[in-house]
């Protein structure tokens, strides 16, 4: 890989458009740009979530995040990542995660880019708790996610 790398795990808000800026700015190595960006949801099956709460194991949360950054560099030609998530409470509206790959051609940033969230999506050492009218319970895995994710199990 010829760019940078950005891993961080933070309580405050992200600027995405300043983020994108940091990671092509001065560039002519780089034909695409994809970005995802989690927001957290104020209705999940007709609850009305008031915040979510997530935590996590420093440290080791940073060095997983980095050993699939560095497998996603070794299955696509990068020219920079950046992965950003969230901990703490966070309420309906705000960003939760930011994951942007860079890279000569699309297919490419896109794949890594899927790479990476169905990563932190299902196998992340990220723990998620909902509060609600109904009360606070941990949110579970859904199954959906773990088929998305298994698509990029080497055979």
């Amino acid at each position: 890989m010829t760019g940078p790398v950005t891993i961080r795990i933070q309580e405050d808000d992200f600027d995405i458009a300043r983020e994108i800026a940091g990671l092509t700015k001065g560039r002519t190595d780089v034909g695409a740009v994809v970005s995802f960006s989690g927001i957290c949801r104020g209705d999940e099956d007709s609850a009305k979530i008031s915040a979510l709460t997530l935590e996590h194991y420093p440290g080791m949360a940073e060095e997983e995040i980095r050993r699939h950054v560095d497998e996603a560099v070794s299955r696509w030609p990068l020219n920079g990542v950046t992965v950003i998530h969230r901990v703490g409470r966070i309420t309906p509206g705000e960003n939760i995660v930011l994951v942007v790959t860079a890279s000569q051609h699309r297919q490419a940033a896109f794949e890594a880019a899927e790479f990476l969230m169905d990563y932190l999506k299902t196998s992340a050492p990220f723990w998620k708790k909902e509060e609600s009218a109904g009360g606070t319970g941990w949110v579970e895995a859904h199954a959906r996610d773990d088929e998305a994710a298994a698509r990029w199990t080497k055979s």
